[in-house]
């Protein structure tokens, strides 16, 4: 797969990585990491400009991560509402989850994209959820740019050595989630039992 990443970005340049971003980040199971990293490598043979790639990467992760808020605003709150009792989903479960987005879950759109996954749901619950655009996009949009600089920065310097510390950081990333996880499943726990 990487190979034919390269292959795109190499003939087609800024557009293919600004459309693959965005396909990536909506959802389409595209290595959005390692394409990142690919066209830094680019950069670094003077295959790919470094303002046009930076800027095509940007715009592409913008992109799809608006048209995935877009799909949890208007489709996902309704779907949400229509089936969610099945699911055992209510609108108090809704509310609740629109609350903690607005006071702590938009950070998680921010640093959401460097977790394999989490980028992709993010998006879409926050747009279930109602947050308001202007914060949407002021944390979104800011973790697009970090997390595009970082992994343009990665392919950069470290040339086709990039994968080992890719794999490391998504591992040590894995590894920090499933302890925030359980912490926080603890701690929801813990009051339930106090009630």
């Amino acid at each position: 797969m990487e190979q034919v990443i390269a292959a795109w970005l190499s003939d087609f340049g800024a557009p293919a990585l600004f459309a693959l971003l965005a396909l990536g980040v909506v959802g389409l199971p595209l290595p959005d990491d390692a394409l990142l990293a690919l066209a830094g490598v680019l950069i670094g043979q003077g295959r790919l400009h470094p303002v046009t790639a930076a800027a095509a990467a940007i715009g592409g992760a913008m992109t799809g991560i608006t048209v995935s808020y877009g799909l949890g605003r208007f489709a996902g709150l309704p779907l949400l509402l229509r089936y969610g009792s099945r699911l055992h989903v209510d609108t108090a479960v809704v509310t609740r989850v629109g609350t903690w987005f607005d006071r702590a879950g938009k950070w998680l759109l921010t640093g959401g994209y460097f977790i394999p996954g989490v980028r992709h749901v993010t998006a879409i619950v926050a747009g279930a959820s109602k947050l308001p655009v202007g914060t949407f996009m002021a944390f979104a949009y800011a973790g697009a740019v970090l997390w595009v600089s970082c992994f343009l920065t990665i392919g950069y310097v470290l040339g086709d050595e990039w994968r080992g510390l890719v794999a490391d950081l998504h591992r040590h990333l894995l590894v920090a989630c499933l302890v925030v996880a359980a912490m926080a499943g603890g701690y929801t726990y813990l009051k339930a039992r106090r009630r």
